[in-house]
């Protein structure tokens, strides 16, 4: 069966989707954005069940700004040069340590550029010109995407581009996270990997949590290339809902990294790639310490809107640039009243929620009939359709109390990465094709047995 289902909350633009129809990603300083605490986040707006056209429609003029991050204006071009070398989509990031650094400058130099011509902008940036780029790409129509894009670009699908497009977006709908992958192609003689996702899948992945594996992409700092408005909505939804899980995870005080390294590390939770040494043993260490400065950008405002956590040093934030330093660890308490934790139990996405309660209803041995009211009485939507204000209930105070929630949230974690996450990568050797997917898994294995 398609994992796709039709968005209930918001009504999409119809109009026919052309190059000269996408939205860029509008870029502003973040140190402009920084300044600005709490603009971007008017009160209540989690509690509208917002349906945007346009970008004119959002809460609040600088509303999402948090999350654009900043390069350089050649950069940033090089990588929507490439994107136009593409069938049209409508929201699209480039991530991970191709965009941005996870290691010391003088350690990412290699002696090989995997980008046989690349522009000038992308070496510069990459210091040397190192690393693949990632990107995802978005579309509303992916079997007509990967039509499009068989067309012009045979060379990128593996067999599975001979049996057609519908085949194509099946395999990527219905499988694993939903993402579609082709990896190792080069495009203005930049060497990338590209993932298609349906948006709908994506704007759910980002509300509901139910993979992980989109949303917590972008719990992390990626580069926006386009943009839609309805996603830049969403995304706050997630990167505050990776704010409160982190907070039932960590103890009443904690440091700025050991923040952004248990919200990065969340995606990673039951991950094959981390469990079989897939991956660099440091990732997320790395990730944090390299790319301190935009976890900041990303979530200080968000941080601050929250009623139960603050800077132990708050008067260091209000000295100028404090976001640029990368020796500063700034200490934060939060509150760990019942009641004020149990709010966040109830504003968790709604699949991951869910998950959360059905492992307590075990340790509790509720009975089935009376859990199923509890989940209908803890429904998002109202009658009407609208968003109900989550506020913690009689079963999410129960759970706040319980001395095991960190282990559970985990448990909870792990239920949801890792079998999509597996499939995902199984998946992989079909849409990458048997070599390019050999490859890519020893490039991985080399990464894993890192030690810096």
């Amino acid at each position: 069966m398609s994992r796709q289902r039709p968005l209930t909350r918001i009504a999409w633009c119809r109009r026919p989707l052309l190059y000269s129809n996408r939205r860029y990603a509008t870029q502003q300083s973040p140190q402009t954005t920084a300044s600005t605490a709490h603009q971007s986040l008017p009160p209540g707006w989690e509690d509208e069940a917002l349906s945007l056209s346009d970008f004119s429609q959002l809460p609040h003029k600088d509303f999402g700004k948090n999350q654009l991050m900043e390069t350089n204006e050649e950069f940033k071009r090089s990588l929507r040069k490439i994107l136009r070398q593409l069938p049209p989509i409508t929201y699209a990031f480039a991530y991970g340590s191709g965009v941005f650094p996870q290691s010391d400058a003088t350690t990412s130099r290699v002696t090989h550029s995997p980008h046989p011509d690349a522009p000038e902008a992308i070496l510069k940036w990459q210091k040397g010109g190192g690393k693949m780029i990632d990107f995802m790409l978005a579309t509303r129509f992916s079997q007509h995407f990967h039509s499009l894009n068989l067309r012009e670009h045979r060379d990128h699908y593996s067999f599975l581009g001979s049996l057609g497009s519908g085949v194509v977006s099946h395999v990527q709908d219905a499988y694993g996270a939903g993402a579609y992958f082709n990896p190792y192609i080069t495009i203005n003689g930049t060497m990338i990997k590209y993932a298609v996702v349906n948006l709908d899948t994506l704007h759910r992945d980002l509300t509901d949590w139910d993979t992980l594996y989109l949303a917590g992409r972008l719990h992390k700092p990626v580069k926006i290339l386009f943009e839609e408005p309805n996603i830049r909505v969403a995304n706050q939804r997630n990167l505050l809902s990776a704010v409160r899980c982190a907070l039932l995870l960590l103890p009443p005080q904690f440091t700025e990294k050991q923040l952004y390294s248990t919200i990065a590390g969340l995606s990673y939770q039951g991950d094959p790639r981390m469990t079989y040494g897939s991956e660099h043993p440091k990732k997320i260490d790395n990730i944090v310490t390299h790319q301190i400065k935009n976890f900041r950008y990303l979530y200080h405002d968000l941080i601050t809107s929250l009623p139960n956590i603050s800077y132990v040093d708050g008067h260091a934030t209000s000295k100028a640039a404090w976001m640029d330093d990368p020796k500063l660890d700034l200490k934060l308490s939060q509150d760990m009243d019942v009641e004020r934790r149990s709010n966040m139990v109830r504003r968790l996405p709604k699949s991951f929620r869910e998950k959360v309660y059905f492992l307590y209803q075990r340790k509790f041995a509720i009975p089935g009939r009376e859990f199923q009211e509890m989940l209908e009485a803890s429904k998002d939507e109202d009658e009407k359709g609208g968003l109900k204000k989550p506020v913690g209930g009689k079963f999410d105070r129960r759970i706040a109390a319980e001395n095991d929630l960190p282990d559970m949230v985990t448990k909870a974690i792990d239920q949801t990465v890792k079998w999509p996450s597996t499939v995902q990568s199984v998946k992989g050797v079909l849409t990458a094709g048997p070599a390019r997917a050999w490859r890519y898994l020893q490039e991985k294995r080399e990464k894993g047995r890192m030690k810096g």
